[in-house]
């Protein structure tokens, strides 16, 4: 079973967690972020599908009572390392992190939030318009590895200088301390507070679920996957239930065909039909407007709360 280190044995420190190794032995170990841009959305995802646990104030492990596993919780930087050496089996962290950690995982799913860009940026009055133009000088980040991959294909001879900051990247150009900066971009409010603007971007990146590749667990980890997917895929539908003259069904299977098909229910009038179908939340309005179109009556939409298709 995957294993936790952190300055001491697995044993001793579940025993310092008042959680004893036998507890762990044969459950799946889950790392989620401990804090940070993707903790509270990480949380309202498990409890959403149903993953119970109990978890003391200030420890950072948790038994599962729903499922057979633990979750971990972890900075979300260290998530992908622990999960590509075995020691966790799943995780959630961001495809920067993976990518910044060189590790091989499994990404199982990508989980539609924390949607942002890993950019290269250098100040306003710079004037700066090409990564080429940052070869040989100073860049500071936070990913130095996707940092030097990146740079390596404008800089054969490796003369740009990469230096690791745990944080506030973005200060480091107007301190005089970069010349440009490699960090994450999600609204731009930061970097344009700091003076800067992109001049390249890197990645694209979001929230995913990963796995060890050789984990002994996939029964949970398919388990899992398969809830984290229906609350994913309940947040792109909604429910639409309308009543249409027979006459007119088929155009209304036209607008609304649902994932497979439409459910179809008979009325007192023979003459009408109802039906009920899966429609995707941002073409709502425009499938509303088109039901009208063709006469359908009595539409009514409902929000998914899970969805397995």
């Amino acid at each position: 079973m995957a294993s936790i280190q952190e300055d001491s044995s697995t044993e001793g420190r579940c025993n310092r967690l008042h959680i004893s190794d036998e507890q762990l032995k044969r459950r799946m170990l889950m790392a989620v972020p401990k804090k940070g841009r993707l903790y509270d959305q990480c949380i309202g995802l498990l409890e959403r599908a149903g993953i119970k646990y109990r978890k003391k104030v200030r420890l950072d492990l948790a038994l599962c009572t729903s499922l057979n596993m633990a979750l971990v919780f972890l900075p979300a930087s260290d998530i992908a390392l622990y999960v590509s050496q075995g020691r966790i089996d799943m995780g959630i962290t961001g495809k920067d992190v993976v990518a910044e950690s060189g590790g091989e995982v499994h990404e199982i799913l990508k989980l539609g939030f924390g949607k942002c860009k890993l950019a290269v940026q250098a100040a306003v009055t710079s004037n700066i318009s090409s990564t080429k133009e940052l070869v040989g000088k100073r860049i500071v980040t936070s990913f130095p590895n996707v940092a030097r991959k990146y740079f390596a294909q404008f800089d054969p001879e490796n003369t740009t200088k990469i230096n690791y900051v745990s944080g506030s990247v973005e200060v480091a150009c107007s301190l005089g301390v970069a010349d440009g900066i490699v960090d994450l971009v999600e609204t731009g409010d930061t970097m344009r507070a700091a003076g800067l603007e992109v001049v390249s971007e890197i990645l694209e990146t979001e929230a995913v679920l990963i796995a060890n590749p050789n984990t002994h667990f996939q029964d949970v980890i398919k388990t899992v996957k398969s809830r984290l997917e229906g609350i994913i895929n309940a947040n792109k539908y909604v429910m639409v239930e309308y009543n249409v003259e027979r006459t007119n069904l088929a155009k209304g299977l036209k607008i609304t065909p649902g994932k497979s098909s439409a459910t179809l229910s008979p009325l007192d009038n023979d003459d009408w039909v109802a039906v009920q179908s899966l429609i995707l939340q941002h073409e709502e309005n425009h499938i509303l407007d088109k039901l009208e179109e063709i006469g359908a009556h009595d539409i009514v939409t409902f929000n998914v709360q899970n969805c397995r298709v």
